[in-house]
C-alpha cells in the first residue's frame, strides 16, 4: 500500500482526477483522487497471497462474488473520479456490483432480532434485502467521506471488529472469507491513512468510498448475518452507527427541506464538529473514538453477555454519548468558551479588522457601476 498509493496519486494527477476546493468542501488545495484504486489493488494482492499460502479453505463462489462485485464498483467509482457520473449512473453501478455479489451466493437468509425467533427469508425476499443492504452500506460510507482520513479510519476500525467476530464465532469457509476480507481491508485502509490523514496528499474518491462500503456490506453478510446469534444484527449496526446516523440525519434533513436526497450540503456530523470549533484532526480522531467505543460495545454484546458490570459501564458510555454529543451535533454549535474558533475564522476576523473599509459600489444613471474612492 505504501508503494501503490504514490503511483496511483501520480496517475490521478496525469489523468486530471483532481478534487478542486469549493465552498462545500473543507480542503484548501487541489488534491488527486483515485486513492480507491490503490486500496483495491492492495486488497487484491493481500487476498492473492492468502489464496496461495493460506491453510484454511475459502469458499469459491462467495469470495469470487465479492471480488468480482468489488471490481465493478471500483470501475464505476474510478470513472466518476475522472469524468464524473450522474447519481443515477452511480446507483446503476452500485446495483450491478451488489447484484453480482448476491447472485454468487452472498445473501441474507436469516434475521434474528433479540428476543424473537429466527426469521427465515424466502429466496425472493433474501435477494431484495441483500441488495438493499449492500447498496445502503455503499452510500453510508460514501456520505461519511468528508474529512481527511475519516472514511478510511472508520472502515479500518470496523474491519478489525468484523475480523474478530468472524474468527471467534464462525465455522466453515464462509467465515474464513469474512475474516480474510476484513483483515485485508483493515490493512489496506491503515496503509492508506499514511497518505490520507490530514493533511491528505491523496483522496480515496468515489472509487474508494464505494469500494469500502461494498466490502463492509459483503463482510457483514458473510461473517455476521449468516450467524443465527441473537446479537448478529446488532453487531454491524452498532459498529457503523456513526455513518448510519449521519446518513439518516442527511436524508431526513433533505426531505424536510424538499430537496433531493442526493443534494450535497455541509451539515454532516463532521461539518458540525468543525462548526463547534474542532480542527479537522480533532473531529476525525473524535469520530474514531466514538466508532471504537461502539465497536467494542457491539462485540461485548456477543462475547461478554454475562458480565453485568461491563454491560452497565458500556450502557452508561453510550447513553452519555447520545445525551452530551448528539444534541450539539444536531444544532452544530458549542457552549461559550469551551471550543476555540477554527483557524480560518480567526484569520478572517483578523484580516477584516486590519484591512481598510472596501470601496462602495453604486449604480448610476444608465445602469453603469462606479466606485466611491
Amino acid at each position: 500500500m505504501l508503494i501503490l498509493t504514490p503511483i496511483v496519486r501520480w496517475i490521478a494527477t496525469r489523468l486530471g482526477a483532481v478534487d478542486v476546493p469549493e465552498d462545500r468542501k473543507v480542503h484548501e488545495k487541489p488534491t488527486p483522487t483515485l486513492g480507491g484504486v490503490a486500496i483495491y489493488l492492495s486488497m487484491m494482492i493481500g487476498t492473492a497471497v492468502y489464496l496461495i499460502f493460506g491453510r484454511s479453505r475459502v469458499s469459491g463462489g462467495d469470495l469470487a462474488g465479492v471480488l468480482l462485485g468489488a471490481t465493478i464498483i471500483v470501475i464505476f467509482g474510478a470513472i466518476d473520479d475522472v469524468r464524473g457520473l450522474s447519481p443515477l449512473s452511480k446507483l446503476f453501478g452500485q446495483v450491478l456490483g451488489a447484484g453480482v455479489l448476491v447472485i454468487m451466493g452472498v445473501q441474507i437468509q436469516n434475521i434474528h432480532f433479540p428476543g424473537m425467533s429466527v426469521i427465515s427469508l424466502s429466496p425472493e425476499l433474501s435477494v431484495i434485502i441483500s441488495l438493499l443492504w449492500v447498496v445502503a452500506f455503499i452510500n453510508i460510507i460514501n456520505l461519511i467521506d468528508g474529512l481527511d482520513g475519516l472514511a478510511a479510519g472508520i472502515t479500518c476500525i470496523a474491519s478489525f471488529s468484523m475480523f474478530y467476530y468472524a474468527t471467534q464465532t464462525g465455522v466453515g469457509s464462509t467465515f474464513v472469507d469474512a475474516a480474510l476480507i476484513s483483515i485485508v481491508m483493515a490493512g489496506a485502509t491503515l496503509g492508506f491513512l499514511r497518505y490520507n490523514f490530514n493533511p491528505a496528499s491523496v483522496f480515496m474518491g468515489d472509487s474508494g468510498s464505494m469500494l469500502l462500503g461494498f466490502m463492509l456490506g459483503a463482510v457483514t453478510i458473510q461473517g455476521v448475518l449468516k450467524s443465527i446469534a441473537a446479537a448478529a444484527l446488532i453487531v454491524p449496526l452498532m459498529a457503523l452507527a456513526i455513518p448510519i446516523i449521519d446518513t439518516g440525519m442527511a436524508i431526513t434533513r433533505r426531505l424536510r427541506k424538499g430537496i433531493s436526497i442526493t443534494h450535497a450540503d455541509k451539515e454532516h456530523i463532521h461539518h458540525r464538529l468543525l462548526n463547534m470549533g474542532h480542527s479537522q484532526r480533532q473531529a476525525v480522531i473524535l469520530l474514531y473514538f466514538w466508532t471504537a467505543l461502539l465497536c467494542g460495545t457491539s462485540l461485548a454484546l456477543k462475547f461478554m453477555a454475562n458480565n453485568k458490570f461491563l454491560w452497565m459501564v458500556l450502557g452508561l458510555a453510550i447513553i452519555g454519548f447520545f445525551v452530551t454529543a448528539i444534541p450539539r451535533i444536531v444544532r452544530g454549535d458549542s457552549p461559550p468558551g469551551r471550543h476555540r474558533a477554527p483557524r480560518k475564522q480567526k484569520e478572517k476576523r483578523k484580516n477584516d479588522t486590519d484591512e481598510e473599509e472596501p470601496c462602495t459600489v453604486f449604480e448610476v444613471d444608465g445602469g453603469a457601476s462606479g466606485q466611491v474612492e
